[in-house]
């Protein structure tokens, strides 16, 4: 609607410029927004107030003119005003809403969707756990809103790649060996000889009684057989590694996440991309040696100190790969990257950026985005819940997923906004009723899905775009409910454009609930044949919209409940 009102707007301009009413040639890019009052119209538009100036008149002045080259618009609104200092305010008239419906039930799966990435290449991180033990509830916040990134992303022409980034190096890895060693030796946690900083969930056992049992493991793009020999501290980490991959995997499958490539922190020491962009920095000029280490002058790009690179043992500060991978990533050609993490990343961010406009190879100041989320609260019965059965010290994705089913795990993660703190209340999640909103989204869909079976039960079939009278739809909030599902495809750009996933499940909460207040209120077979058939094309337009709104959250729609 906003698409065929700014092309009105444009051509009542150009019409203006034609007849001399105005001047200037100068064509602003018309705007338009939802007044925060409905008592100011369904649209307004500053577009007389931009070209005030130019014109060298009143803005009411150039508002008026524009008026008249709109006219009454062939039907399109019912109201027509100036406002205030100059705003063009715009009533639609019924007719012009509901000529949606048709447009939905046409486009149908791909109602919403847009070209506005025009195939552009964007590349997108998120989970990237290190393979030291199960997916805990921060990484399923990660993995909700970085799917659903990639889903909204897709949805508006971007061609989307999806990375996991493995740190499968380090001293959490050397953790991870030791605690299985111990394990494999029949050390338990609380011996003096247990690792200082050894993981201690029953999931190390677990690793432990499968190496030492031989077993093979595939991960991705590794199989690994495992060397059953509890004193080679080597071939442990590479099994236990790859075993933890393997859980995580599956872990990410049972809540419908894919990715397209998985990246390995050991590859960039073991393939000399480590090494290179050291070599780089150097070379560059950024870097200088103090105290027996290597630095970064990462305050000539805005970071409040210098920063350390090798330190005086030889080893790298964790910055240092982070630059050599999105120095790769730049390679691979992806122009734009973004990076779903955790907030404790935040204070990588500035190093990192500084790391890659030091290399002066063209990166962009600012490259790559970042979406960081909070943390998340789980609560059972009103308290805290803490701990995993087999994690141990953290409650894990799987757990959640298993105990109030996927959907509920997904929708709970994205109902805020990802930089909020997240409190999963798992007694609300399980709810059968309106108070929880998974449930009352998913039933809204099930109730169309009912209409549509009693309908055909009674003989009634259900009308296709352009065979329902519009024009017999004439309640308020027939009209209102319409207007609604005309924001979906906005609601989905404006989504994907700010990186802010949670919009999606603001709408699809406000959408169900205008839908159950028109179905409380009105039966949608009755028996005048124009309403029925106008009535069904409304809810199934509701239908359509929300199955595809739940798509893109990675949600089922589900025709029973």
């Amino acid at each position: 609607m906003k698409d065929l009102l700014r092309q009105r707007l444009q051509a009542a301009l150009q019409e203006c410029y034609a007849t001399g009413t105005l001047a200037s040639g100068a064509a602003p890019e018309v705007q338009l927004e939802v007044p925060g009052n409905p008592d100011h119209g369904d649209f307004a538009t500053n577009l007389a107030m931009m070209l005030a100036k130019p014109e060298r008149k009143a803005p009411r002045q150039v508002a008026e003119a524009l008026v008249t080259a709109l006219g009454d618009g062939g039907g399109l609104w019912r109201r027509l005003e100036i406002a205030g200092p100059g705003f063009i305010n715009f009533t639609l008239a019924p007719l012009a809403w509901f000529g949606t419906l048709d447009e939905i039930l046409r486009r149908d799966a791909v109602f919403g969707s847009a070209t506005t990435g025009a195939g552009r290449k964007v590349q997108v991180e998120f989970v990237s756990a290190n393979p030291t033990g199960p997916l805990h509830i921060g990484h399923g916040r990660g993995a909700a809103v970085g799917d659903t990134l990639c889903r909204l992303l897709a949805a508006t022409g971007w061609d989307v790649t999806r990375e996991f980034y493995y740190n499968d190096a380090g001293a959490q890895i050397a953790n991870l060996a030791l605690s299985v060693q111990a394990r494999c030796l029949g050390i338990e946690p609380g011996d003096e000889r247990w690792p200082a900083d050894g993981y201690q969930g029953e999931y190390i056992r677990d690793v432990a009684r499968s190496y030492l049992a031989g077993e093979t493991v595939d991960a991705g793009d590794q199989h690994v057989t495992a060397a059953a020999d509890p004193h080679d501290l080597d071939a442990i980490r590479r099994f236990a590694v790859a075993y933890l991959r393997r859980e995580q995997d599956q872990d990410l499958q049972a809540f419908d996440v894919r990715f397209d490539v998985y990246s390995l922190e050991s590859a960039l020491y073991t393939d000399g991309k480590v090494e290179d962009v050291v070599r780089r920095l150097i070379a560059s000029g950024h870097t200088f040696e103090a105290d027996n280490a290597l630095w970064l002058r990462t305050t000539g790009f805005g970071d409040d100190k210098d920063r350390v690179m090798r330190k005086a043992d030889g080893s790298y500060t964790y910055f240092v790969p982070d630059v050599a991978y999105h120095l790769d990533k730049w390679q691979r050609g992806f122009s734009r990257v973004i990076n779903e993490q955790g907030a404790d990343h935040h204070s990588t961010i500035t190093r990192v950026r500084a790391g890659l406009q030091a290399l002066d190879v063209g990166i962009p100041k600012g490259w790559p985005d970042y979406v960081l989320h909070q943390m998340v609260t789980v609560l059972r019965g009103g308290e805290e819940v803490k701990i995993s059965k087999r994690a141990g010290s953290y409650v894990t994705l799987r757990d959640l997923i298993e105990e109030v089913g996927r959907d509920a795990t997904r929708f709970f993660f994205l109902m805020r906004r990802s930089d909020a703190q997240l409190v999963f209340d798992i007694d609300l999640a399980k709810q059968q009723g309106n108070e929880n909103p998974v449930f009352y989204v998913q039933y809204a869909h099930a109730r169309v899905c009912s209409i549509n079976r009693n309908a055909a039960e009674q003989g009634v079939p259900l009308p296709a775009a352009g065979e329902a009278e519009l024009a017999a739809l004439t309640l308020d909030e027939e009209v209102a409910l319409t207007r609604l599902l005309a924001r979906y495809p906005e609601v989905v750009a404006g989504a994907a454009e700010s990186l802010e996933p949670h919009r999606l499940a603001f709408y699809l909460q406000e959408l169900a609930a205008a839908f159950h207040s028109y179905y409380n209120r009105q039966r949608v077979l009755v028996d005048d044949p124009a309403v029925t058939r106008a009535r069904l094309l409304l809810v199934n337009a509701v239908r359509i919209v929300l199955r595809n709104a739940l798509g893109l959250l990675g949600m089922a729609a589900p025709e029973r409940m």
